[in-house]
């Protein structure tokens, strides 16, 4: 190709200068240079170009357009190619270097080829590990963006994303599958993206947001019909979370029809079973029923995994409608088909804690005796769930393997043989003992892997942060590169010095205030981890003796439902546990779960109401976590417990202003004079450390955050009886 005048040629280079340069020579030691070339609109890779220096050394570009040279400040590289003109630029740091090259038309297809071959590659690695390795397949799409280099292909940037997103959403971390797929259509929109973030916002309980994003999809004309139909399945269960059947009911038969016209066989039978499902929640047992036994037929003709699971839809309908022979039935049909199978799907593996809606042998044949047992057939009954213990205990199904001892000891103790019930009883509380030790190796392992998650996660963020900035220095170095060339050489190493000089003091001036903040940062944050860690051992050993005090009442059914909410709230303060402030909303919600626990143990010492003001918008206020609940711990344990009468507990939030939130939490208990001329030496050295521990938090996450908290505690009454603490809380 001749060499024309038409092509113009920018020379980015990122650098700060290292010293002054002399008008003839330079010296220093020799690094390796490194950089690329690109064409300047589409910043696709230009291959085989010629790089080389004055002083001999010698490189050429490759499939990606980027190479290695050694070089030195001072020395001149020189670009070569037959397909534009050849191009010095002398080198003045060790910084990156990047030509752009305008208006040309050379190859680079295989260049950028070979760039998508491997995006695709790494996408379909991350895809084939997302169900088994959620961490490798992180790995995976991490490396599908840092291959995309720094000015990266916005349409091939956001398919890494939203796969991220989707894996993240596979794997229930709903907040981080939320955020990426938001990137991903920041960077390309696409229906499939924004489908999937309809279900993550819907899965993670923003059912608004979810809505307002689906609904943004309906007037979309290019849809496909399987994405019209699943958009219509999301805004089904849309209105199905905010309890209007009607209109969820219209929006599952439209998708319905839209898989019928299109033969979208698997779908056809998802959302007949959920038009079942809506019209049983609805109290309509004839509709529900005839949607049912289409569901079930066309199950059948799908697979037989696919059939048992339908089958064990139809008799949970059944069980609600207490038809107890017919469930029995169809449960006896799905423990058949089942059998029949060698290997199953929709069983967990061995050795593994089965989660509670999984279909197995052992939970059929419970419920087909929890079936017999509803009706009073308690020889019918028995053994079936010996069967299902058996299996259950062979496949360490530790849940399933509870609820049938248990429900096992209640069949022998209603057929008056007492010794049996009691003996069963006591297999039963063993087996809650190991499910609760299990339960929390499966929490703990949980938080392990979400740190690890976050981490991984942090990586992707940083090559985002890493884009942006690449983006500022290719600004920066443009208006650097037109100064260079305006002034002479003596002004331009003048004015860099003066310039590295300036950045280099106010970087190192930065440097050290960051380092101190981060420091101050880092000291303030292991205090309150160290006060959050003592505060939780506590609340936990408190709700620790509620369930066994039902139990040592032989309250059984108490202390299971118990532990069962019990459960739920610790899975809540352990999930917020890492966080210095969470949403009010979640806050609130932990305490409305922990008082209604504490009133179940002393609901004759005391009753309670919890009073939100209208006007107060949840979303725009974050608390510390656990912050409220020692105060009313301490309310209902040192005020209202020892109260002779019935006592009242009151927890009020109302809005001061726009952005002051007032908390009071009041209790017409004995008072803390009278409180603490009860306790021993040691409770009074308990209760000093517990709210030693609150005032050095709200201390430290004030100096942190600005005095966002402002806590008083005070005598309700001029006679010393009764509490009341005041909290203010500002908005962020």
């Amino acid at each position: 190709m001749n060499v024309v005048k038409k092509h113009i040629f920018i020379l980015l280079l990122w650098c700060l200068s290292l010293g002054l340069l002399s008008a003839q020579n330079t010296t220093g030691s020799e690094f390796v240079l490194k950089g690329s070339v690109v064409e300047q609109n589409t910043y696709a890779p230009i291959a085989g170009v010629s790089v080389s220096t004055d002083q001999g050394s010698y490189a050429a570009t490759d499939g990606l357009g980027e190479f290695s040279i050694k070089a030195k400040v001072g020395d001149v590289l020189i670009f070569e190619s037959s397909d534009f003109e050849t191009v010095r630029h002398r080198i003045t740091s060790d910084e990156d270097v990047r030509l752009e090259v305008k208006d040309y038309d050379g190859p680079t297809q295989k260049g950028r080829t070979s760039r998508e071959a491997n995006h695709v590659q790494l996408l379909d690695s991350a895809n084939y590990y997302k169900k088994d390795n959620i961490e490798k397949s992180i790995d995976f799409i991490a490396q599908s963006i840092s291959i995309l280099g720094k000015n990266p292909n916005k349409r091939l940037l956001a398919k890494s994303l939203t796969s991220l997103g989707e894996i993240y959403l596979y794997h229930g971390q709903y907040d981080l599958a939320i955020s990426n797929l938001n990137e991903a259509l920041n960077s390309n929109k696409s229906i499939l993206t924004q489908l999937l973030l309809g279900e993550a916002l819907l899965l993670n309980n923003q059912v608004d947001e979810a809505e307002i994003t689906l609904k943004e999809l309906q007037d979309v004309k290019s849809m496909v019909p399987y994405q019209k139909l699943k958009l219509y399945e999301l805004l089904g269960d849309v209105k199905m979370e905010q309890a209007n059947k009607k209109v969820a009911l219209e929006f599952y038969e439209e998708g319905l029809r839209i898989a019928k016209k299109n033969q979208i066989t698997p779908k056809i039978t998802d959302l007949t079973s959920k038009i079942a499902e809506t019209y049983a929640s609805a109290n309509r047992q004839i509709e529900a029923e005839g949607y049912f036994n289409s569901s079930l037929e066309l199950s059948k003709k799908e697979n037989p995994q696919r059939a048992i699971q339908e089958s064990e839809k139809v008799a949970d309908f059944y069980r609600n409608t207490n038809r107890f022979d017919l469930e029995i039935q169809q449960r006896k049909n799905s423990l058949n088909e089942l059998k029949k199978l060698e290997k199953t799907a929709i069983s967990n593996k061995k050795n593994r804690e089965q989660p509670a809606d999984s279909i197995s042998t052992q939970r059929i044949n419970y419920k087909i005796g929890n079936a017999f047992a509803a009706q009073n057939k308690l020889d019918e009954a028995i053994p079936y769930l010996q069967r299902s213990i058996v299996e259950a205990d062979s496949e360490e199904d530790l849940t399933v393997q509870k609820d049938a001892t248990r429900k096992l000891s209640e069949v022998f103790k209603y057929k008056g043989d007492f010794a049996k019930a009691f003996e069963t009883y006591q297999e039963y509380v063993a087996l809650v003992d190991t499910l609760y030790s299990r339960k929390e190796q499966e929490i703990s392992r949980a938080i392990r892997q979400n740190n690890e998650i976050a981490a991984k996660q942090s990586r992707i963020s940083s090559l985002e942060q890493e884009r942006e900035l690449s983006q500022s220095k290719y600004d920066l170095a443009v208006t650097e590169q037109q100064l260079f060339e305006e002034s002479n050489k003596r002004q331009r190493l003048i004015i860099y010095s003066l310039l590295f000089g300036l950045i280099l003091a106010a970087l190192t001036a930065i440097l050290y205030y960051r380092s101190s903040k981060q420091q101050q940062l880092a000291n303030n944050l292991l205090a309150l981890k160290s006060l959050r860690s003592q505060m939780n051992p506590h609340f936990i050993f408190n709700a620790l003796n509620s369930v066994n005090n039902f139990i040592a009442k032989n309250d059984e059914r108490s202390a299971n439902r118990f532990l069962s909410e019990f459960s739920i709230l610790m899975r809540t303060v352990l999930e917020n546990s890492e966080e210095d402030f969470i949403p009010l909303s979640k806050e609130l919600e932990l305490l409305r779960l922990y008082v209604k626990l504490e009133h179940s143990r002393f609901a004759d010492k005391f009753d309670y109401d919890i009073n939100v003001d209208e006007k107060i918008r949840m979303d725009e206020f974050e608390i510390p976590p656990m912050l409220l609940q020692p105060y009313i711990e301490n309310s209902i344990w040192h005020g209202l417990r020892y109260k002779e009468e019935k006592g009242f507990l009151n927890i009020n939030l109302e809005s001061v202003s726009p952005e002051i939130l007032k908390i009071e939490i009041t209790d017409n208990g004995i008072g803390r004079q009278k409180s603490a001329a009860l306790k021993t030496k040691n409770q009074k050295k308990q209760r000093s450390k517990g709210m030693g521990n609150i005032k050095k938090r709200v201390a430290i996450l004030n100096e942190m955050y600005k005095n966002k908290v402002d806590v008083s505690i005070s005598d309700l009454n001029d006679d010393k009886t009764g509490t009341k603490v005041t909290l203010y809380l500002k908005k962020d």
